[in-house]
């Protein structure tokens, strides 16, 4: 219902005159916010440069700058041997080229995506994406606390998905034939904001390695700066065989590109191309952004203040039981909604309330006993979700919904936002989700106490700590 005219940081500003706090981001496209002034500068520059605004394959000086920042945030093993592919305008495009690339590459066909996960909606990109209607790529398990699809959780929950991939890799009748390529994402994004552990990123690299399956990381969301690290895989200090990169590289104008081992660049010229691949504003808004972040420390601001942003989101959730759990790393968080009136506790029966203490990471509270059986999370709640999105809209703060049932609700904000607009869009989103499950209570099912224990893993270890 918003009609926006006018947008600056972090607020936008509707026909109507209300404003209103964007916590969405263009999906992430917003690295620096609306209309960045080291952006709006880069553009005009170029406009009254009198330089061809499209310029297809050929070299300018445009590229050239675009193409050397680019390469100078790489992961130092990927950047000294790397290539660059520039397709068309939108993130999906560079994913259908990543998968042309390995397969041409392997002489392989076939590829390995993970449950949960999400590539865009073009052909190939879809089939790979955890909602595709035609599956035609093998999927795999991809480690999770809360919704662990063993029902672990933990490092345990991650080693089983591990020990999954390689059997379907090892096992000569596993049904799925050594594959062109392994797609992945260091967070999933549209997934419901699951990052992956660091040690699994390891071990899947090793995987892939030992096999001579190229590794995909999709840093289409989670590039440049977005998870607290220039790149998500940064993290886990994984270096993959190619890189496929989109919405905040062309700093708010449509750019995706490829990088990828130059021992792959076995196709032939015009393999995969695109009308619009030469974006001559996007490529000068994408290098004023990239250089931004990296000379301000953007990503490390990130990882600063997303952690105090989860702390308190996590206390947030002590309060309320239809907050599931809260995950996220750096500026790309997420509330996951529950039914608070569910079946959520421990597989022996023992109600989640009745055991442990403390939530909140780094707590100074007394961690719960080990139990004899796994956590069984609440229903998803979509409909109680969608009343919180509304809520928040309402007072003003912009934010979007993912996951697997669209139930959690996510939030994206710009690496800019400061101090005072984080508590800001913080105070928003829990008087949305009060007035959102005060809406909601079933009287006949009552809510489950509070306790701030109620999520305690056996492990000891706060949720979404990484």
């Amino acid at each position: 219902p918003i009609v926006p005219v006018r947008a600056r940081g972090l607020t936008i500003e509707g026909a109507d005159g209300r404003r209103y706090l964007d916590c969405l981001s263009g999906a992430g496209t917003l690295a620096l916010g609306h209309n960045h002034p080291v952006v709006l500068e880069a553009i005009r520059k170029v406009l009254d440069s009198g330089a061809p605004l499209h310029a297809l394959d050929l070299a300018t000086p445009v590229k050239d700058a675009f193409v050397d920042e680019l390469f100078r945030t790489l992961p130092a093993g990927l950047a000294d041997h790397a290539r660059v592919q520039f397709c068309g305008p939108a993130g999906t495009d560079a994913v259908e080229a990543a998968f042309k690339l390995v397969r041409a590459a392997t002489g392989r066909a076939g590829i390995m995506a993970f449950a949960g996960a999400y590539h865009g909606m073009t052909a190939g990109a879809l089939a790979a994406s955890g909602h595709a209607p035609d599956v035609r790529v093998a999927r795999l398990p991809y480690p999770q606390e809360y919704r662990c699809p063993f029902g672990v959780g933990g490092s345990r929950g991650a080693e089983l998905a591990a020990r999954w991939t390689e059997a379907v890799l090892d096992d000569p009748r596993s049904g799925v034939p050594l594959p062109a390529g392994m797609i992945l994402e260091p967070v999933q994004g549209e997934g419901g904001v699951i990052p992956a552990p660091d040690d699994w990123m390891r071990r899947m690299r090793r995987i892939t390695a030992e096999r001579s399956v190229p590794l995909i990381a999709d840093e289409i969301q989670t590039g440049v700066g977005r998870t607290g690290a220039f790149w998500g895989v940064d993290h886990s200090g994984v270096t993959p065989d190619v890189m496929v990169l989109s919405k905040a590289i062309g700093g708010s104008l449509p750019l995706a590109v490829v990088v990828y081992r130059d021992e792959l660049d076995v196709w032939e010229p015009g393999a995969h191309a695109g009308t619009f691949r030469g974006n001559q504003l996007a490529m000068a808004a994408g290098t004023a952004t990239l250089v931004h972040v990296r000379e301000n420390g953007l990503a490390e601001r990130a990882a600063t203040l997303g952690a105090r942003m989860l702390s308190r989101l996590r206390a947030l959730a002590g309060e309320h039981p239809c907050i599931g759990e809260v995950r996220g790393r750096g500026l790309m968080i997420g509330l996951e909604l529950v039914d608070p009136g569910g079946a959520e506790g421990w597989e022996d029966g023992t109600a989640c309330a009745e055991v442990g203490t403390g939530v909140a990471a780094g707590a100074d509270l007394p961690v719960a006993a080990p139990q004899p059986g796994p956590l069984v999370p609440g229903p998803a709640a979509p409909e109680l979700a969608a009343a919180v999105q509304r809520e928040c809209l309402r007072r003003g703060l912009i934010v979007e919904l993912g996951g697997r049932h669209a139930s959690v609700v996510r939030l994206l904000p710009p690496l800019t936002i400061t101090d005072e607009q984080s508590a800001a869009v913080l105070d928003r989103l829990a008087d949305a989700v009060e007035a959102a499950a005060r809406t909601h209570t079933d009287p006949d099912h009552g809510t489950r106490p509070p306790g701030p224990g109620r999520r305690q893993r056996p492990s000891g270890r706060a949720e979404g700590e990484r």
